[in-house]
């Protein structure tokens, strides 16, 4: 089984965090149906430790016979937001898919998170995610068209040992999605949230080590959850969802619907990230030049 949307032909989307990875799936994805895509991330120049930039991913978007726009934009900056936003809208005339993909990732202690480190994150998540946010959805209220989809996971009251200042900046995104299904409810915008059950292949998961490629699902499981929210019904908002729960729930997906989703094809991934609270999973990361001392911290 897999997704297959309709009505995305001629449809406009920014996806933030669009050079690699999961933002690049999604940009792939939504042009294959048909969508315009503003690939929007910092990275310029090719790096080997980092493969992909947003030109190379718009020159891929543009391959597929739709327009893909590279737009450098850094998140901490409300005039780079801005000018991002302006400029998708003089090249397309409208807005009509937000997908806050980027983010910065660290699992510390509150003791072992330095406040710089601390608002790094903070100014990328929760603060990036409601600005880009922000400048987007009065496009998105003029057209009476809009699908604001924020990766980021549900609010729960436990579990938040070693993850503080993620938790924070995570959630942050999290109650933008919520507030725009509230404002926006019957308006034709809707927002939800979006997080996976287990660690996804990329270029993060790689390089921070996390866990073996057994416990890791392909990025497509996220993207065929994107491509079912964006070309939903708008009474379909407000919701904090788990990627494989989605597609049960309301897309009819049985057990062995997931096996393509398997990285290793032989192993169904446990859901690490969706019982984390529940295991009491500590994984420690951060600093990819402390990746060995994080490791041996970790209970995975």
């Amino acid at each position: 089984m897999s997704i297959n949307p309709k009505d995305l032909k001629g449809r406009v989307a920014i996806v933030t965090g669009g050079s690699r990875g999961i933002g690049r799936e999604c940009c792939l994805a939504l042009a294959r149906f048909g969508c315009h895509v503003a690939v929007c991330a910092k990275t310029v120049v090719p790096d080997p430790r980092l493969p992909g930039t947003i030109h190379s991913v718009a020159a891929e978007v543009s391959a597929l016979g739709v327009r893909g726009l590279a737009v450098q934009v850094d998140l901490r900056s409300e005039e780079n937001v801005k000018a991002c936003v302006d400029k998708v809208v003089a090249e397309f005339g409208r807005i009509d898919i937000l997908i806050n993909n980027a983010s910065a990732l660290w699992w510390q202690t509150i003791e072992d998170t330095p406040m710089k480190k601390y608002d790094l994150i903070t100014s990328i998540n929760a603060r990036g995610t409601f600005c880009m946010t922000k400048y987007c959805l009065p496009h998105m209220a003029k057209n009476k068209f809009g699908r604001c989809v924020m990766m980021s996971p549900p609010i729960v009251t436990s579990g938040y040992a070693g993850k503080a200042a993620y938790n924070i900046s995570k959630f942050g995104m999290t109650i933008v999605a919520i507030a725009v299904a509230e404002e926006y409810r019957g308006k034709g915008v809707t927002a939800n949230s979006l997080w996976p059950a287990t660690v996804v292949e990329s270029q993060a998961a790689k390089n921070f080590q996390l866990g073996s490629p057994s416990v890791w699902r392909k990025a497509k499981i996220l993207v065929d959850c994107v491509l079912g929210l964006v070309s939903g019904p708008d009474s379909f908002t407000g919701n904090m969802l788990i990627d494989d729960e989605y597609l049960r729930a309301n897309h009819g997906f049985t057990d062995q619907d997931f096996v393509q989703y398997r990285v290793d094809p032989n192993v169904e991934p446990p859901r690490l990230l969706a019982n984390d609270q529940k295991r009491g999973l500590t994984i420690r990361r951060g600093d990819v030049k402390k990746l060995e001392s994080d490791k041996l911290k970790s209970k995975i």
